[in-house]
């Protein structure tokens, strides 16, 4: 079978997605309720002939397309929810309610209208069906969880055989990179806190001072993470708040840090636990104190399937020219909840670089105020998500 042209095919359509995905930027909603988003999507997808179902805990739309004969599923995710930072882009479609699209979840939300658009039309001779993930709150907590609860994953009612997702970045236009394995870093958030025995300033030994073992809990971690871990297998701690008296006269009964922490394995993020733990009580115990340690993790490590990985960087090679695929060297340190869907389905998570031409793509990076994003990419960003479903359900008939 003959794989459609879906990267001219998109070009009709990019008009109509960069109109779709301005509306969404100039107005970006929070975390798991998305309904001005929601109802966006509803109605772009109105007509494709789709078997659509939103979401009971959040605003999530589920669709799915089902094929001219019979066959498996591929999933095909973009993330909707924005970010609370106030924009200064200066662009003329940007948002004054005080979030931001900086991470460029509207070009994703956007793009997979687009791919949806593409498949539809050549719905007779899909062999198989696709399910496109239209999911909140990747900013926050994470919406995919609640998504697969609900069953994303069982919408089609046939097995999923692969799942793939593509995040814009600030980075070389037009340029997707991806690799097989670790490709994203999990993360968790501690909490950590030194009880002592507070008292005035001015008598610090008739206290059992909390903030100089907090310090030194500080210094330790830095050095732990450099003596404990394998450099192949890194984690990174980094020490973001640190709180203790809100006076200068005080010596306070305790002294608390919060720290971001990026791993890269199962076993790296229980061992941090475990070293975390033991430092922090061994130092509060030499000043006299005793520590409370509170370690939550959050999502896991995006792992890409290594088979799959390797066919996506070939397809989109074939597709978009070799010139234009890179496969990464390193996985990054930031953390992804797409990372729940490849726990339960083989698939691959690629980056777009998506920075308009004429602006250095190190100038900004996403997440930033000033961040934009160049939307005529987003033909480009439809067409690789069809060819990635249509081209894997094809492979699967072939077997």
């Amino acid at each position: 079978m003959t794989i459609p042209d879906f990267r001219t095919e998109a070009q009709g359509h990019l008009g109509d997605l960069v109109s779709l995905r301005r509306k969404l930027h100039a107005n970006p909603e929070l975390g798991f309720d998305l309904p001005f988003t929601q109802q966006a999507v509803l109605d772009e997808l109105a007509g494709l002939g789709l078997e659509i179902t939103t979401g009971e805990s959040l605003t999530s739309v589920v669709a799915v397309l089902k094929g001219g004969r019979p066959g498996p599923a591929v999933l095909l995710r973009g993330d909707m929810d924005a970010l609370p930072v106030v924009e200064d882009t200066g662009l003329d479609f940007a948002s004054e309610n005080g979030n931001m699209h900086a991470c460029g979840h509207d070009l994703h939300t956007a793009g997979l209208v687009g791919a949806a658009r593409l498949l539809a039309a050549h719905r007779e001779e899909i062999p198989g069906s696709i399910i496109f993930m239209f999911q909140p709150a990747e900013e926050v907590e994470g919406g995919a969880e609640p998504m697969i609860a609900e069953g994303v994953l069982e919408a089609a009612g046939v097995p999923v055989v692969a799942a793939f997702g593509i995040h814009v970045e600030a980075d070389v236009r037009g340029r997707f990179t991806t690799k097989g394995g670790p490709l994203m870093a999990g993360f968790a958030d501690l909490n950590l806190t030194i009880h002592g025995a507070g008292g005035h300033s001015s008598q610090p030994q008739a206290t059992r001072d909390p903030v100089p073992a907090l310090a030194e809990v500080v210094l330790a971690l830095n050095t732990m993470t450099g003596r404990s871990f394998d450099i192949f297998d890194p984690v990174v701690v980094s020490v973001t708040q640190l709180e203790a008296a809100q006076a200068s006269n005080v010596v306070p009964d305790s002294a608390k840090l919060t720290a971001s922490v990026r791993f890269l394995s199962a076993e790296s993020v229980a061992l941090l636990q475990e070293r975390v733990t033991e430092i922090a009580e061994n130092i509060a115990r030499a000043h006299r104190c005793t520590a409370e340690v509170d370690f939550q993790v959050g999502f896991p490590v995006t792992v890409n399937n290594a088979s799959e990985s390797a066919a996506v960087l070939e397809r989109l090679g074939s597709v978009f020219g070799a010139e234009r695929v890179v496969e990464m060297e390193h996985p990054r340190m930031g953390s992804e909840d797409f990372s729940y869907v490849l726990q339960k389905v083989p698939g691959t998570f690629v980056f777009l670089g998506a920075t308009p031409e004429g602006i250095d793509p190190d100038a900004e990076t996403n997440h930033s105020p000033r961040v934009v994003f160049d939307d005529g990419l987003l033909g480009d960003q439809a067409a690789a998500l069809a060819h990635l479903a249509f081209a894997r359900l094809e492979d699967e008939e072939m077997r």
